[in-house]
């Protein structure tokens, strides 16, 4: 892993190379003033409602929940007022499955979380979970794709949320260990059935994502 300061001057040297200001007729296209779209250097008081929207279950958020919402827009508005871009909020939901603590599905601007792992390590998932999946979306903006831990992962974890960049958590599964199996996509983990797993194992099928369309491998 690279030392701070030299993952520090690496951020800093490619957001200066791919940062470049938007024109006016971007603006125009998203809808907004180039004066409306500039970054505030003393943010405004977080607002989930109009920062987040919220896809999947019915029922109402739990405090929990709602806390991890919180913790998005404030790391959204760090990265905003170091980096000096704005970044649009990401879709969030609370509905993975599985020993995942998070995922971040990086074309879709997604988060999915597991209630589960949130409810039983609620002050970790706040703490390290949320902006190591913030992290993913925000390298995929600012520097397309690269490798899904990089150098480039991991300055933004140190640099913007001073979080060392565990590329897993640590976290007791046992309550969500199911009869299934972990497999990746271009868009994220995905988990089968142990009948497709066996399958795949015997040669008899293999299976697209919805999404991305891209084969299922095992993680």
């Amino acid at each position: 892993m690279l030392k701070h300061a030299d993952l520090l001057n690496a951020l800093r040297r490619r957001s200066s190379e791919v940062l470049a200001p938007l024109t006016k007729s971007t603006y125009a296209a998203l809808g907004q003033s180039q004066d409306e779209s500039q970054v505030k250097t003393s943010p405004p008081t977080p607002n989930r409602a109009q920062a987040h929207i919220f896809t999947g279950s019915s029922r109402p958020l739990s405090s929990l929940q709602l806390q991890v919402l919180d913790r998005i827009e404030a790391c959204y508005q760090e990265a905003e007022a170091y980096l000096k871009r704005s970044f649009s909020r990401p879709v969030t939901q609370f509905s993975l499955r599985g020993k995942s603590a998070g995922t971040a599905h990086l074309q879709q601007n997604r988060l999915r979380f597991n209630p589960v792992l949130l409810r039983e390590n609620s002050a970790a998932f706040l703490a390290e979970v949320v902006p190591h999946e913030i992290c993913h979306l925000l390298c995929f903006q600012l520097f397309g794709k690269t490798k899904p831990h990089g150098k480039e992962w991991q300055s933004l974890m140190l640099t913007l949320f001073k979080v060392n960049p565990s590329t897993t958590h640590s976290f007791n599964t046992a309550s969500v260990a199911g009869n299934d199996v972990e497999y990746r996509c271009a868009c994220g983990p995905i988990r089968l059935s142990i009948r497709r797993h066996n399958k795949v194992l015997r040669g008899e099928s293999r299976y697209l994502c919805k999404r991305c369309k891209t084969h299922l491998t095992a993680a």
